[in-house]
C-alpha cells in the first residue's frame, strides 16, 4: 500500500494560500502571496530539499494549474519534477501537455491508487483536496512547515470535515528564521481522558 503524505506551508493561523508568489493565487482578494520568501536560510533550504526528493505527487486542479505553468520551465529548482507522476483530482480537466500527468475524478480512484504497490505519494498545496483526504481518512503522514506570521484571512489547511485521527511526531526542525518543520505519522484513533486522573 502506498502512503499519502501531505506537505503544507502554513502560517500560525493556518493559512496556506499562495505561499510562493504574489500572483500565485489571488482568489477572494488575497493580498499576501509570497509570504514564505522572507524565511529562506540554509537550514530551511535543507528541509525543503528533503521534502522535494522525487516522489509521485497528488494535486488538486487549481494547484496543478499553477505547477503546470511554473515547474516545467524551472525544473532545476525541483529535480525530478518532470519525471514523477502527477496525479490530479479534477472534475473539469482530463489531459495536460505536462508529461506524466494523470487525471482522477473521484475519491474512490484515489483510494485505489493508494492500495497499489509503489512509492509514497506527496500532496502539495491543494487545500480543498487535503480537506477531502482528511475527511475520508486517507492521509498517512502530515508534514507541516509553520511560518511565524499571522495573515488573518486566506485558504486554510483544516476545516471541520476532517475525520478524527491520532498522529505521532516523528521529526522536528526549527530554522534560524523561525520556521518550524514538523512531520507526523498516523497513529490510530483519538484517545481521550481526564487530566490528573
Amino acid at each position: 500500500m502506498r502512503k499519502i503524505i501531505v506537505i503544507s506551508m502554513i502560517t500560525i493561523d493556518g493559512v496556506m494560500q499562495a505561499p510562493g508568489g504574489p500572483e500565485e493565487d489571488t482568489s477572494n482578494g488575497f493580498e499576501y502571496g509570497g509570504w514564505v520568501a522572507p524565511f529562506g536560510d540554509e537550514e530551511y533550504g535543507n528541509v525543503m530539499q528533503k521534502q522535494m526528493e522525487p516522489a509521485d505527487i497528488l494535486l488538486g486542479r487549481k494547484t496543478f494549474d499553477i505547477f503546470e505553468d511554473y515547474w516545467p520551465k524551472h525544473a532545476e529548482g525541483w529535480p525530478g519534477i518532470n519525471d514523477v507522476t502527477k496525479y490530479v483530482l479534477s472534475s473539469t480537466r482530463k489531459s495536460s501537455d505536462w508529461g506524466n500527468s494523470e487525471f482522477l475524478s473521484t475519491v474512490e480512484e484515489i483510494q485505489k491508487l493508494k492500495n497499489y504497490e509503489g512509492g509514497d505519494i506527496k500532496v502539495w498545496g491543494s487545500a480543498t483536496l487535503v480537506q477531502l483526504l482528511l475527511q475520508h481518512d486517507l492521509v498517512d503522514e502530515i508534514g507541516l512547515l509553520i511560518y511565524p506570521i499571522i495573515l488573518g484571512k486566506g485558504k486554510k489547511l483544516f476545516d471541520d470535515s476532517a475525520s478524527p485521527s491520532g498522529f505521532t511526531l516523528i521529526e522536528i526542525t526549527v530554522t534560524p528564521s523561525g520556521v518550524i518543520a514538523l512531520s507526523y505519522k498516523r497513529a490510530g484513533e483519538v484517545k481521550t481522558g481526564t487530566i490528573g486522573e
